[in-house]
């Protein structure tokens, strides 16, 4: 495979799951089945705006119903094309097996460049496109069942939510047609920073596996690990937050689309976000190295690279100069096939994306749940397990009372113990122990199987057997 031989995004999903299919067996008939795209849907609308009609171009694509409803996010991007959403498609039916998210896979896309209209422009826009999809069962509680996505986030997620609910009054469940919504419009603490938490339980499960590390070649904890993000929206620039402030790593270097910053002994990750939503980029920030050849700062040594951007960076173009021993993908797709033989020959671990960026779909399934129980999350067991925990602290002060023991509850302790768990508490929680078992399960297979080398076969296997597994439940 030479470099004008770049295999597409679409045929770099399917050759890595050829790559995984091909260790199970599965009848012919039922990897074809799960291979392909059960439907998608194209659709071309058109919207008044500044005194013209101008007409978009949208996609939803649903690759598996052997769950339902299928869940998947609606990007806005000029990029979006048919192959596009249905490799996306097909990532999501994996990545929902292999957290155990009781939904197939599906995603959408907008041709468009948001940055170009106006807010109330925008949700006319967003609006007539849900309306397209809401009338096909596109999107809906039980069938299908959108969240944000690159050039989406919370506005969208309630635009549409609101136009589902016009177009299906008597819908008691209607807040659940879409997730990544705002708080005070059904959504659940916690979505947003989702993604970029997910990825750091990820990589602190990671560090919990010995062998793991030996294999790339690491050892000890996050702890002074040194970082480089490429991409600081907001899957980036979460976790890049998380990692530094919770976990003492240091985050080197920071690459955007107009050129990267570089700084041996850490970046301010609070100090570059904020230099970024004000000046559109990172050019011009005075308080570190700032390349205007970005890839450049991407073949940088480090401990662990974090490509958090598009699909694609790292290609046959570039791979064979990359030196981070670990990539955590956490965007869809940012290491090619072609790329993921030459990094796997030279021995670098790689996280795969359809586990590594799971935690927006995990917390996302939360939300759903919530919004079909109709309830929020600890509302009805927080105030028990206070006074619970309540008991137990009152006892031992009595004891230590009576006795004349003299003991006294450490400073903060009682403060920490006697506080029950809120919705936020709770998210996280699950969201950790989904990233822990969804590991597991890779780590046992890695580790396990001799004819599989890397993270991202053993991923593709756990979750087509899960799928597989699926079908014939229902006779298939």
């Amino acid at each position: 495979m030479t470099s004008n031989k770049e295999p597409s995004f679409r045929e770099s999903v399917d050759m890595m799951f050829s790559r995984a299919v091909a260790l199970i067996d599965l009848p012919p008939g039922l990897e074809e089945k799960i291979r392909v795209c059960n439907a998608t849907y194209t659709v071309r609308f058109g919207v008044r705006l500044r005194g013209k009609l101008e007409t978009f171009t949208g996609y939803r694509s649903v690759h598996s119903e052997h769950m339902e409803p299928v869940k998947g996010g609606i990007r806005f991007a000029m990029g979006v094309n048919q192959d596009e959403v249905e490799a996306l498609a097909a990532l999501m039916t994996y990545k929902c097996a292999l957290v155990e998210a009781p939904f197939g896979g599906s995603k959408g896309g907008l041709r468009i460049d948001p940055r170009l209209y106006e807010e109330h422009e925008l949700e006319l826009i967003t609006r007539r496109f849900a309306y397209e999809l809401i009338k096909r069962d596109l999107i809906d509680p039980a069938q299908n069942v959108p969240a944000p996505d690159m050039g989406t986030g919370e506005r969208e997620m309630a635009w549409i939510a609101d136009q589902y609910a016009r177009m299906n009054t008597t819908d008691i469940n209607s807040r659940a047609c879409v997730t990544g919504k705002p708080l005070n419009a059904g959504g659940i603490a916690g979505r947003v920073e989702a993604t970029g938490r997910g990825i750091q339980y990820a990589l602190r499960e990671f560090f919990r596996d010995a062998r793991g590390l030996e294999k790339a070649n690491l050892s000890g904890t996050l702890e002074g690990k040194r970082i480089i993000v490429q991409g600081l929206g907001n899957v980036g620039y979460h976790a890049a937050k998380f990692l530094s402030e919770e976990d003492g790593a240091k985050i080197t270097g920071i690459i955007e689309h107009d050129g990267a910053l570089h700084d041996e002994n850490g970046l301010d990750v609070e100090a570059v976000r904020s230099w970024i939503t004000k000046h559109g980029g990172i050019s011009g920030y005075p308080d570190a190295l700032c390349h205007e050849d970005g890839a450049a700062v991407l073949e940088t040594e480090c401990d662990i690279l974090i490509p958090a951007a598009l699909e694609g960076v790292i290609n046959l173009s570039n791979a064979a100069r990359i030196k981070a021993p670990l990539i955590i993908e956490a965007a869809n797709g940012p290491v090619t096939a072609g790329a993921d033989d030459i990094l796997r020959k030279k021995g670098v671990v790689i996280i795969p994306d359809m586990y590594a960026n799971a935690g927006g779909v995990t917390v996302s399934y939360f939300e759903w749940v919530k919004n079909l129980s109709h309830i929020r999350f600890g509302r009805m067991q927080r105030r028990q397990e206070e006074g619970r925990h309540q008991l137990v602290v009152d006892e031992l002060e009595r004891l230590s009372s009576d006795k004349g023991l003299g003991w006294q509850l450490s400073p903060g302790f009682k403060e920490k113990y006697l506080r029950g768990a809120d919705e936020l508490e709770l998210v996280r929680s699950g969201l950790d122990d989904t990233m822990r078992i969804a590991y597991q399960s890779m780590r046992d297979v890695w580790h396990e199987r001799d004819d599989v080398e890397d993270l991202r076969t053993a991923a593709y296997l756990v979750s087509i057997q899960k799928v597989a597994a699926s079908y014939r439940a229902k006779g298939l």
